[in-house]
């Protein structure tokens, strides 16, 4: 009982410490920020960010699809949103296995093609990012050099990652954890390595991300705030490379100060509007995760909720369900 407490309280004591010295750090100015605002760009970037939901739910369909499983955009897009919006809440990214309990329910998919799903997308979001990033790097004069460093680490190893799934073929073995192992390899290999899954995944993946960035610059705009684009890119690209590293839910608290950072750093941003655009721009996104979360969940019906408790004990708990 206390290690599950515990897991999901630290967690949740330094999210809210890092926000609170950021906020803390500006309180005088921040009344005086706010008055400036324009609130057209907050509508233009909720707009946004829903549809950068939609076509993740699209590209989750085509992941899907491609493990021989049609599952309808709503579902699929109602499955993301509700396993996000379980992130927000506790660490480790533990609600991303709801989607694979989410599945098994509705389509009696098996736990290594959930989990393979998951991969998948993971994988390419990580890559688009990085990619993205090196790109931004080439209009980024002043960029600290751990920020290649940084950038480079994910989009190196996505690259080995996928030339070692063209060997995936050429491996057999006994060990059921191998075989296991061998079977979600397989499964990740036909859902990302044929020539149609990188166009569709990789178009999409881009496409995603750069409306993930325009909510931002909707932010910056509401702001009324002159920072060149590929610093846009940069921040958001180290903000979420940051976020994969699942320290506090939904990574909050290291998002945000390290999109404050970045625009410190590279863009010569004030303190109060790097933080306020960093804070601002994540709210946007967490609240219409967690409206979107509540939503899917009344689609879904009662049966989710017993699917979220599943999902979380047998991760919190320490035992994970069979792979079948």
């Amino acid at each position: 009982m206390y290690r599950k407490i515990s897991a999901i309280v630290i967690p949740t004591l330094i999210a809210v410490g890092i926000l609170g010295y950021m906020l803390y750090s500006i309180r005088d100015q921040i009344p005086v920020a706010l008055q400036h605002i324009i609130p057209l760009y907050l509508l233009v970037a909720v707009a946004i960010c829903l549809s950068a939901w939609w076509l993740r739910g699209w590209r989750y369909h085509s992941i899907l699809k491609s493990l021989n499983y049609t599952v309808g955009v709503t579902v699929s897009t109602a499955c993301i949103f509700v396993s996000q919006t379980v992130n927000l809440v506790v660490p480790a990214r533990l609600g991303d296995f709801v989607r694979v309990f989410i599945l098994r329910h509705q389509y009696n998919t098996t736990y290594s093609e959930g989990v393979s799903s998951l991969v998948v997308e993971r994988v390419f979001d990580i890559f688009t990012v990085a990619l993205l990033g090196a790109l931004s790097l080439l209009f980024v004069l002043n960029a600290p050099p751990w920020f290649t460093t940084l950038i480079i680490i994910p989009l190196a190893a996505g690259l080995i990652f996928f030339i070692f799934l063209l060997f995936v073929g050429k491996f057999s073995a006994e060990n059921k954890y191998l075989v296991i192992i061998l079977t979600m390899l397989h499964e990740i290999k036909r859902a990302s390595l044929t020539a149609r899954s990188i166009f569709v995944l990789g178009t999409t993946s881009i496409i995603i991300w750069l409306l993930d960035i325009l909510v931002c610059v909707a932010v910056v705009n509401m702001f009324e705030q002159q920072i060149p684009f590929a610093i846009i890119v940069l921040a958001i690209v180290i903000g979420n490379l940051v976020k994969a590293v699942p320290l506090t839910p939904g990574g909050i608290g290291t998002y945000e100060a390290s999109l404050a950072i970045t625009f410190g750093l590279a863009g010569g941003v004030s303190t109060t509007s790097a933080i306020l655009i960093a804070v601002i721009d994540h709210l946007i996104k967490n609240l219409v995760t967690l409206a979107g979360g509540v939503v899917s969940i009344y689609y879904f019906g009662d049966w989710v909720i017993p699917s979220i408790k599943t999902a979380l004990n047998s991760k919190l708990g320490g035992g994970d369900p069979p792979v079948s």
